[in-house]
């Protein structure tokens, strides 16, 4: 049996990533208390329906603090017991959350109605700190603040449901440090130190996809040295993390925009692991930002 608990941030697209598991042919329960998890999920187990093999579960969105910490202890029971569990969090900045709840005009579970005279932000400043401890213990967070509904369904079947039971779901992501660090990331590397394609006229609008950047940035001793050096690195490490049982792992690249120099090494490196990762994604979280500012807004 498999088993995929999915919290997160009211907003973050936790309907959406359940949707895609039902899609997927996972049965989904939404909005289970965590204090009856263990009750649901132990009455499905015990069962033996083969309906129930691939099962998702979303927490509401309302847990007693006093609460949380049971979601862990449950999935490390059921580890122990030979099930593969994973609990996905999904989060997304505050200017984010607040523009989906304007378009959507939907009340936040936490809004005035329930809280006094609690305001949106102090709402989702208020969810933060409530389930922090969950992301924190979380196996993937996924930021979906830049994401579109399709971006964050194709991750999900790429990253939960598709991901081979004994393998780590391997991540390289390019992101520009202009914009903050990613969140969702397990390691992150600067590569802003190294010659800035940037600089150069004729490749200031091209990107690290480009074959006129690729041949820069492949000229540079410093750049292909800081390649191996990071795959050294990870060559060195990524089998311990295999065999403390993780089951997700995001290497972030970050240069000033994120445009260049981590577009390049992300692609660079998820071909060196792609042999040995099949599963092995990449994502530019800087590339995707500039195609969002390109699309004009629905009217």
């Amino acid at each position: 049996m498999e088993l995929v608990v999915v919290s997160g941030l009211s907003g973050s697209g936790k309907s959406v990533a359940l949707a895609m598991l039902e899609d997927l042919q996972w049965y989904t329960l939404d909005n289970v208390p965590a204090q009856l998890l263990s009750l649901v999920v132990g009455e499905l187990v015990e069962s033996d329906d083969p309906k129930f093999e691939r099962l998702a579960i979303g927490l509401d969105a309302r847990p007693r603090p006093q609460d949380l910490p049971v979601v862990r202890r449950l999935l490390e029971k059921l580890r122990a017991r030979g099930m593969h569990c994973q609990l996905v969090f999904l989060h997304a900045s505050e200017n984010a959350l607040v523009q989906r709840y304007l378009d959507t005009r939907r009340r936040h579970p936490h809004s005035p109605a329930l809280a006094g005279d609690r305001t949106l932000a102090d709402a989702i400043h208020f969810e933060q700190e409530l389930l922090g401890p969950l992301a924190e213990s979380a196996d993937l967070v996924l930021d979906t603040s830049a994401m579109s509904v399709h971006e964050l369904r194709n991750l999900v079947r790429d990253r939960v449901a598709s991901q081979p039971r004994d393998q780590v779901a391997l991540q390289f992501e390019s992101f520009g440090f202009r914009q903050g660090l990613p969140k969702d990331a397990d390691f992150v590397f600067d590569a802003r130190f190294l010659p800035n394609p940037y600089w150069e006229p004729e490749l200031r609008m091209l990107t690290g996809n480009d074959r006129a950047v690729i041949d820069f940035l492949e000229s540079s001793a410093e750049v292909q040295a800081y390649l191996d050096d990071l795959a050294r690195f990870l060559d060195n490490w990524l089998g311990r993390i295999e065999a403390a049982n993780r089951s997700y792992l995001t290497v972030a690249i970050g240069c000033t925009g994120g445009r260049h120099r981590s577009v390049y090494l992300a692609e660079r490196l998820a071909g060196r692991f792609r042999e040995e990762f099949p599963g092995v994604r990449v994502r530019h979280a800087g590339l995707e930002r500039l195609a969002a500012k390109a699309t004009p807004a629905n009217p």
